[in-house]
């Protein structure tokens, strides 16, 4: 695989991420953690770089794929009068379902030995979720609180999937990354997109961008809510976040631009510290930026977190080594 060098490095204490937050789902397979290799870091001292560059004027070139998105729909849902399951669109590379109930609800997706176990509204709100573990027969089941920490199933449907683009589900909205054709962040990328000519070009912009902007919010990663989950607009607004908010935005501007992007969960070395990143895929030539190689052909670790102001090595280690466990 070819390898070449982004000249953007940026400002940061090599400090930053969510150690203590709760994982947002409850994958009940085993947890596998081999370690996936990045360059370790020069020193683990506070350590001065440059001030990440403003994004330059381009060609604009860079031709944006038609905008995918999600959706529920209630014409073509199945279930009963309080659950309504919609798998119409499992090919597209994601579920919805919405559930009316007195008590808590969780939602499994389940595949062979892989189970990811989701908090869905009991208001009747919809919720999106990817299909990410690939070709396959899938189980879904809502499940109702019954008692204390205890659940039973209301609702089951299965379904034999076949994703014809693999991509398809790192380049559409969910729960974990809620953005639409009009959302702030979305218009945001499709500027940095005009001023670009290549998906580099657009990946350079947005980590840019979000180094530049986005500070790391210490007080939210030190009490993270039960079932947390980002929204993107709001962390362009305020301008601050947590690793979750950082992944989550940088998922919503490059899906949004056609750039396949996962948010990843998993620990970082050298406390095992949980923490969230992005995954992203080009077929272009990789790069590298704060010590996380990418290459070609293939997905890459992007973790902007790292970039971030305000965090401490005790939300996130060092970042020698990563151990993935979710994938969104």
């Amino acid at each position: 695989m070819n390898i070449c060098f982004l000249n953007m490095v940026v400002s940061l204490f090599l400090l930053c991420g969510c150690g203590g937050a709760e994982a947002p789902i409850e994958k009940t397979a085993p947890i596998q953690r081999t370690v996936v290799n990045a360059e370790p870091l020069e020193n683990n001292e506070t350590e001065e770089l440059i001030e990440p560059e403003e994004v330059q004027e381009k060609g604009g070139n860079y031709e944006v794929p038609e905008f995918r998105g999600s959706w529920f729909s209630e014409a073509d849902a199945e279930g009963n009068e309080n659950v309504r399951l919609d798998l119409s669109s499992v090919n597209l590379g994601f579920v919805a379902v919405s559930v009316n109930s007195d008590t808590r609800i969780k939602f499994q997706v389940i595949k062979d030995e892989e189970t990811y176990t989701y908090n869905v509204a009991k208001d009747g709100t919809p919720s999106v979720f990817p299909i990410q573990c690939g070709d396959g027969n899938y189980v879904f089941r809502v499940m109702q609180n019954i008692v204390d920490s205890k659940y039973a199933e209301i609702y089951r449907a299965e379904r034999t999937v076949t994703i014809p683009d693999e991509f398809d589900p790192f380049l559409r909205p969910s729960d974990y990354i809620n953005y639409s054709e009009e959302s702030e962040c979305v218009a945001k990328a499709a500027e940095i997109s005009s001023q670009s000519d290549t998906a580099l070009d657009v990946i350079d912009g947005v980590y840019a961008y979000i180094c530049k902007t986005v500070k790391y919010d210490r007080e939210l990663a030190k009490d993270i809510p039960a079932g947390y989950l980002p929204e993107v607009d709001n962390t362009m607004k305020t301008g601050k976040g947590i690793c979750f908010d950082y992944a989550s935005l940088a998922a919503a501007m490059l899906r949004s631009q056609g750039i396949p992007t996962k948010v990843i969960f998993g620990y970082v070395s050298p406390n095992d510290v949980y923490h969230a990143w992005n995954m992203i895929y080009t077929e272009e030539t990789g790069w590298i930026a704060v010590k996380i190689q990418v290459n070609e052909n293939d997905w890459n670790r992007f973790d902007l977190t790292f970039s971030a102001n305000g965090a401490d090595a005790d939300f996130i280690g060092n970042g020698d080594h990563y151990s993935e466990v979710y994938q969104y």
